[in-house]
């Protein structure tokens, strides 16, 4: 039974998601709004280290703030030139999510600590969090096998063991 409701639930944010953060792109069969194509700067410079997180999980706010504050990238120096900064800004800036999409700004720009992603992910215990294989929540590609396509269906979840 609290299997069968945690899938409700996932469906329910799933369709939610689709049709309120742009760049979530869920299956074929469903309701979805695909991932803007990235912007190769952006897929140069962010998704060397990481995955290109689709602009519509954070505001535009929240992007400007960790483009001016990239020397301290959550713990890294991830510095750039002024043009790229510019260029990545205006980009992600324009895919951003809306006031409509967020009902507000999540804690330290962080989309794990997002609204939207703590309920979505509620039913994960800590302790998945820290498996070698996922290292932390912000690892979507550990669990989201589509990740890196923005495809976050569940459909495509594989929790490593």
């Amino acid at each position: 039974m609290k299997i069968r409701f945690a899938a409700a639930i996932a469906c329910a944010f799933m369709a939610l998601a689709a049709t309120t953060l742009p760049g979530f792109a869920v299956g074929e069969e469903e309701q979805h709004t695909s991932s803007p194509t990235p912007l190769p700067k952006y897929r140069q410079e962010c998704a060397a280290c990481h995955i290109a997180y689709p602009p519509g999980m954070l505001p535009a706010d929240s992007w400007r703030r960790i483009l001016s504050n990239l020397d301290h990238h959550f713990g890294t120096n991830a510095s750039l030139d002024a043009a790229s900064v510019k260029q990545l800004e205006g980009w992600l800036t324009a895919h951003a999510a809306n006031a409509e999409q967020r009902s507000s700004v999540p804690p330290e720009d962080r989309i794990t600590r997002s609204t939207w992603f703590t309920a979505a992910h509620d039913e994960i215990p800590a302790s998945t969090w820290r498996r070698p294989a996922v290292k932390s929540a912000s690892n979507c590609a550990a669990c989201h096998t589509r990740a890196d396509q923005g495809n976050f269906d569940e459909r495509y979840i594989r929790i490593p063991r």
